[in-house]
């Protein structure tokens, strides 16, 4: 179990939180791996729960001392990434890594980790279901719905690039199918 790492990936709005809220919650053996960012909180996100959250300039820095597996420019200015300080300190308690990242953040870590990795996307049934669940949600403007809209046409042609793909279509199947995904690649040696 020592160092493996599971991948959930998805445009924003498929459900990828919930279905790795609910997997957390089904096995104690996993940790969440927190993503550092430099986009400013949203809600009633906390820095060191959802994200580390860090300026664009301090996260340029820490590019520079090498201190990430892997990250990247989202969108101008905006970052993301995965800070190997919190590899080594949930591997350091023997727990297996569980990442929630952006499609393109997911490609990333199955190249670096490959079958010590399991990667999952999660997709829903349309742009239009995307867009609706984005609404719903209440922390983004117009502008930025659409921009993330327009964004899933482009990270759902990279749902070939990863182990599995989960259509969320109902959350009940989904969470079932990644249980026993995320189950099966624990228990294999």
């Amino acid at each position: 179990m020592q160092n493996k790492v599971i991948i959930f990936s998805a445009p924003s709005g498929s459900g990828k939180s919930t279905i790795v809220n609910h997997i957390l919650g089904m096995f104690p053996e996993l940790e969440f791996s927190v993503s550092a960012t430099s986009r400013p909180p949203r809600g009633q996100e906390t820095d060191g729960r959802e994200y580390y959250f860090f300026s664009a300039d301090e996260f340029r820095k820490m590019i520079s001392e090498d201190k990430f597996v892997e990250y990247e420019e989202v969108y101008p200015g905006s970052f993301y990434g995965t800070l190997k300080s919190e590899l080594e300190r949930i591997w350091s308690k023997g727990h297996v890594i569980i990442f929630d990242v952006d499609v393109k953040g997911g490609v990333n870590l199955k190249r670096v980790f490959g079958p010590q990795a399991l990667s999952v996307f999660i997709r829903t049934t349309s742009t239009e279901e995307l867009r609706r669940r984005l609404v719903g949600r209440g922390t983004d403007t117009p502008e930025a719905i659409e921009r993330r809209v327009a964004k899933a046409a482009e990270e759902m042609t990279y749902a070939p690039r990863f182990d599995h793909i989960l259509v969320n279509d109902d959350l009940g199947k989904a969470f079932a199918e990644a249980e026993k995904i995320v189950g099966d690649f624990i228990a294999a040696k």
